[in-house]
């Protein structure tokens, strides 16, 4: 099964005629099936219920709960199926009467005027006070009876002294510099543990991860030159919107899977030698 096109392919309609440009919901799932996507794959990558997804492919946005959810209802559905979401919001918000004015500042900042109340003495303060002067009287003592203790150096004795510690040799590099990233910094990874990095290296790239209860450790957005990094006890579980754009290393090893630009590919990683499930 397959997820999704990649990110990079949105189809914006800004110049489709107003009486032939597709519903909001129309164009949803026309983007979803051309996606070989399922309902169930769209609401397992956007965390939006099934029921929700449905209804919104039927123009029907009462079970969003208001504009506001329904508006980012569309934006992510949008973008788990490769649209660009602007249009359609303007679409949405023609048809809805636009988006609420905004409340105005001046209440909500006198809701926040809270009358001082009136506070004790502070007794953390004096008694922390306190134990600095004890502190301070038993260090002074001390100092003076130590000094009390001493004897003079004998006549003709000198005084022995410590050498001067050498000079710590100055380094070529300055200490801003900082290391070249190497295959060798995963290798490090626990060997009871399975690690995952993903780096969008050739362009940008939806990404999903969940461990091993299947619980979401990212669902998002990857840009070119980013990295995410994924450990579990047992496995990860990965989907990436753009296997082509990513490049992947499983426990210290470099997967060199030549996957295709575009292509969508569901990946998981156990521990110990990388294995793709």
């Amino acid at each position: 099964m397959s997820l999704g096109n990649s990110p990079e392919d949105e189809r914006p309609f800004e110049d489709v005629p107003e009486d032939a440009r597709p519903s909001i919901g129309r164009a949803l799932q026309q983007a979803r099936i051309a996606a070989a996507l399922t309902v169930d794959d769209v609401s397992t990558a956007t965390r939006v219920r099934i029921a929700i997804v449905h209804a919104i492919e039927s123009d029907d946005f009462a079970p969003c709960g208001g504009d506001v959810y329904a508006r980012g209802h569309i934006r992510t559905l949008a973008r788990a199926v490769g649209l660009d979401p602007a249009p359609l919001i303007e679409q949405f918000d023609a048809t809805h009467g636009g988006r609420p004015a905004p409340t105005p500042a001046a209440p909500l900042f006198e809701a926040e005027r809270i009358r001082p109340e009136r506070r004790g003495p502070n007794w953390t303060a004096a008694m922390v006070a306190a134990i600095v002067a004890v502190v301070g009287f038993v260090g002074f003592t001390a100092f003076k009876g130590g000094d009390e203790g001493t004897t003079d150096v004998a006549d003709g004795a000198a005084p022995t002294t410590s050498a001067p510690a050498p000079p710590t040799p100055k380094s070529d590099k300055s200490f801003d510099e900082t290391p070249e990233p190497s295959d060798s910094a995963i290798a490090a990874a626990p060997q009871d543990k399975v690690t995952v990095q993903v780096s969008a290296t050739d362009g940008k790239s939806w990404i999903s991860a969940k461990d091993h209860n299947g619980r979401l450790l990212f669902d998002g957005l990857l840009k070119q030159g980013d990295t995410k990094t994924f450990q579990d006890s047992e496995k990860i579980n990965l989907v990436l919107g753009d296997a082509g754009a990513i490049q992947l290393y499983v426990n210290g090893k470099k997967i060199d899977d030549d996957f295709r630009p575009g292509a969508v590919e569901r990946l998981t990683y156990t521990k110990g030698d990388p294995e793709a499930g």
